[in-house]
C-alpha cells in the first residue's frame, strides 16, 4: 500500500517490521509536510537531526531482527509542555524555558516502544485556553480553514496529525485540551482515567484535574499510544461484540449546540440504535454546578504554580492568560475547599448516571471550530464567551477523573468536523476504547 497523509499506526507498522518501508522515509514524509505547512504554526521545535538520526537506528534494529512492536519506527509529535530531554520546554510562552535533563515518563515509555518523537507541537500558552490562539509562537491554525482555531489547548498536536506532520501525537487535558482540538479538527483523543498515565515531566496547569493522553487518527491507533504510555506492550484494541448500552445525558448537555453538532449527534445515537444497541436517556444530577467548580479549582491552582513566574516576569504573558492567573490569587481558600467538596458530589452524579450502562454518549464541542481571535460565540441565538462554551462538554469529566473520547462524527453544512464523547467508567479506560472503536465503525466520520 503506498504511505499517505491519512495513514495509520496501524497501516504502516506492518510495513516497517517487514522493512517495505523505511523508518528514515517516514520520517523524511513527515518532515516535509512539516515544512509545506510552516504557516499552520503547529510545531515550535522540529527534531529533524535527532530524529533522522534515531530513524537510522531503528532501522538498523528492524534489519537486526530487533522489531519491538506497532510503534518502532513512527513519528510521535510531543506538545510543549511535555519534558523531551535536551529540547526546550516553552509552554508556548515568552517566559524563560525549561530545558529538561530527562524525558517525562510518558515520552521515554514511547521511545521505549520504538518510537521516534519527531518535535513539539504548539499549544495555547501553558495550556490555559481553549482556541491555541494566545502563543508566543503565533496561534495554531485550523487544518482545513486556517481563518480559524485548531482548538487548544493542545491544537498543535491534533492540526499536525490531520495534515500528516506525524503519526501519532501526546496531548495534556485539564478542561477538554484533548478532546477540543479533537472534536475541532477531526480527530480521536483520549483523556484517560485520572491518575493512569503520570504526569511528572508535564508542566501543570492545575495539579489535581491535569491528565495526559494519546491524540490520534483512528482508535485503534489511540489505543496503542495509550497502552505504551502506560508502560505495557502496545497492542491495539478491537470493537465490543456485544450489543451496548449507552446512556444519553440530554439535560445540560444537549440545551444549547450549534446545528451542525446538534445533528451530527444525533444521526450518531440514531446509527448506533439501528445497529442494534440500546440507547437510555439519562440525567447527571447538578451538571449545571461544573463551571463555578471548575473556575474555583483550576484558577487558585494555576495561580499557585505561576505565582513565581507572575513576579518575576509578569509582563511576559500574554494579556489573557495573565488575567486569568491574577484572578486565581484573589479567590478565597473557603471556596476552593468548597469546590474540592461539590467536585465529590458531581464524581457521585456521574457514577450514578453511568451505573448499569456501558458508556455515556453526547458531544465533545457545541461549536465548530471557532474564527481565531474571535472572543464571543453564538450559540442557538445566544451569544457567550468563546472558552467558556468550549469548555462546557468536557470539563466535568476533568473533575470527575472518568474517562472520556473524542471521535470524528461527520461535518456541518460549513465542512468543518464535529466531534462526539464517550465517556467511561473509572478505571475502565481499555474497556472505553473497545467501546469507541465499535461506535467509529458504525457512525464513521461522514
Amino acid at each position: 500500500m503506498s504511505v499517505t497523509q491519512r495513514s495509520t499506526i496501524a497501516d504502516l507498522a506492518p510495513l516497517l517490521r517487514d522493512r517495505a518501508l523505511s523508518p528514515v522515509d517516514l520520517v523524511q514524509r513527515c518532515l516535509a509536510r512539516i515544512d509545506e505547512g510552516r504557516e499552520g504554526n503547529a510545531f515550535i521545535a522540529v527534531m529533524r537531526e535527532q530524529a533522522l538520526e534515531d530513524a537510522t537506528r531503528v532501522e538498523r534494529a528492524i534489519a537486526g531482527g530487533r522489531y519491538l512492536g506497532p510503534l518502532h519506527g513512527i513519528p510521535i509529535a510531543v506538545k510543549d509542555l511535555i519534558a523531551v530531554k535536551g529540547v526546550p520546554t516553552t509552554s508556548g510562552s515568552r517566559l524563560p524555558a525549561a530545558m529538561p535533563g530527562e524525558d517525562a515518563p510518558v515520552v521515554a515509555r514511547l521511545r521505549e516502544a520504538g518510537a521516534i518523537i519527531i518535535g513539539k507541537t504548539n499549544l495555547h500558552e501553558f495550556a490555559f485556553g481553549t482556541t491555541s490562539d494566545e502563543s508566543a509562537f503565533g496561534p495554531v491554525r485550523h487544518p482545513i480553514d486556517p481563518s480559524r482555531s485548531a482548538g487548544g489547548s493542545s491544537g498543535g498536536s491534533a492540526a499536525a496529525l490531520v495534515l500528516g506532520m506525524c503519526v501519532g501525537a501526546l496531548g495534556t487535558d485539564t478542561g477538554g485540551s484533548i478532546r477540543i482540538p479533537s472534536a475541532a479538527c477531526g480527530t480521536v483523543g483520549l483523556k484517560p482515567t485520572a491518575g493512569e498515565i503520570p504526569t511528572a515531566g508535564v508542566v501543570p496547569l492545575s495539579t489535581s484535574l491535569d491528565h495526559v493522553g494519546p491524540m490520534a487518527l483512528t482508535v485503534s491507533d489511540t489505543a496503542l499510544l495509550f497502552q505504551a504510555m502506560r508502560g505495557e506492550a502496545a497492542r491495539g484494541v478491537s470493537p465490543a461484540t456485544e450489543r451496548l448500552a449507552l446512556g444519553v445525558p440530554r439535560p445540560y448537555f444537549f440545551d444549547r449546540l450549534d446545528e451542525g453538532v446538534r445533528s451530527c449527534a444525533e444521526r450518531a445515537i440514531e446509527r448506533l440504535h439501528d445497529a442494534g444497541h440500546a440507547l437510555h436517556d439519562v440525567t447527571i444530577e447538578h451538571a449545571g454546578w461544573t463551571p463555578p467548580v471548575y473556575l474555583h479549582i483550576v484558577l487558585p491552582e494555576a495561580a499557585c504554580f505561576h505565582a513565581r513566574g507572575l513576579a518575576e516576569h509578569g509582563e511576559k504573558y500574554s494579556p489573557g492568560i495573565r488575567v486569568r492567573l491574577e484572578a486565581g490569587r484573589y479567590l478565597l481558600a473557603e471556596d476552593y475547599v468548597r469546590a474540592m467538596r461539590l467536585r465529590q458530589a458531581l464524581a457521585e452524579a456521574v457514577t450514578r448516571a453511568i451505573y448499569g450502562i456501558d458508556a455515556l454518549v453526547l458531544p465533545a464541542l457545541p461549536v465548530p471550530a471557532p474564527p481565531i481571535g474571535a472572543a464571543m460565540v453564538v450559540v442557538d441565538g445566544v451569544e457567550a464567551p468563546v472558552r467558556a462554551v468550549m469548555l462546557s462538554l468536557t470539563q466535568l469529566f476533568n473533575l470527575t477523573g472518568h474517562p472520556a473520547i473524542s471521535l470524528p462524527a461527520g461535518r456541518g453544512a460549513d465542512g468543518l468536523p464535529r466531534g462526539l464523547q464517550l465517556v467511561g467508567h473509572r478505571g475502565c479506560t481499555e474497556r472505553l476504547l473497545e467501546i469507541a472503536a465499535t461506535v467509529e465503525r458504525v457512525i464513521g466520520d461522514e
